[in-house]
């Protein structure tokens, strides 16, 4: 089947209700078999994020790619994908920017600050930004709620609080022209491993039928080896070049 023709799964997240209730157990399961077959799913979840919320957040990011590319290129970091991509050869007709730590107030503050100093609009500013997170918190609960059903679906209960502690948030935002000067605007809520974190692969789900497939491994020394090292960027499978067990 070709990824034009495929179509995922398509699961409702809203009214879940308690753990271990009839709905949970039956989306659990929706989630795990779509995470098997596909690695992924879609989801609906109206009653979490309103309407008018998503329309703000939407308003805000025309807004944001509308500064002046000088404001836009102070959105910058030193890991890769995180700051401000212009249009570049490989995506003329695209560009994007992020805020790493989505749901830290701080970084969001600092986020604004960049993008439209004390001299602009403070009551749009705060309006923007405020709404911007709001919806990242949302995403965020979302997905702190599939990620476990996954862990309690594997049977892996006592790693629950570890697995979500040790997660990190980038948001970002994405402008791209589809037509003519016609412009499609997405937001994306990332779940990253905090810096510092290993993956690995819990030793309950390790033994003679399913040996260790993958070594553990630094996330951001990963990256890195993808976008700096001639043998990641060559590679036609980074991760198994990396840490194949």
């Amino acid at each position: 089947m070709s990824c034009a023709s495929m179509k995922f799964p398509l699961i409702d997240l809203n009214n879940l209700g308690e753990n271990d209730s009839p709905r949970w157990e039956s989306t659990k399961i929706q989630i795990r078999e779509a995470l098997q077959e596909y690695g992924c799913f879609e989801a609906t979840f109206n009653n979490i994020i309103p309407f008018e919320l998503r329309k703000s957040v939407g308003d805000g990011i025309r807004q944001l790619f509308d500064l002046p590319l000088a404001i836009k290129l102070l959105n910058s970091s030193h890991k890769p994908l995180h700051g401000y991509i212009a249009q570049n050869n490989f995506g003329p007709l695209m560009e994007s920017m992020g805020i790493d730590g989505a749901l830290s107030s701080h970084v969001v503050d600092t986020f604004a600050n960049l993008m439209w100093p004390d001299q602009g609009n403070p009551t749009f500013r705060y309006t923007v930004i405020q709404d911007i997170q709001l919806y990242c918190e949302k995403l965020s609960e979302l997905d702190k709620i599939v990620r476990r059903m996954v862990v309690e679906s594997l049977g892996l209960e006592k790693y629950i609080d570890e697995h979500l502690n040790s997660t990190n948030y980038l948001c970002r935002f994405q402008k791209v022209v589809v037509s003519g000067d016609e412009a499609r605007y997405t937001i994306g809520l990332f779940s990253i491993p905090k810096e510092g974190c290993v993956i690995k692969t819990p030793e309950e789900l390790v033994n003679k039928d399913h040996p260790l497939l993958y070594k553990p491994f630094d996330y951001y020394k990963f990256i890195d080896f993808i976008y700096t090292d001639a043998a990641g960027r060559s590679s036609p499978d980074p991760l198994k070049e990396y840490c194949e067990a």
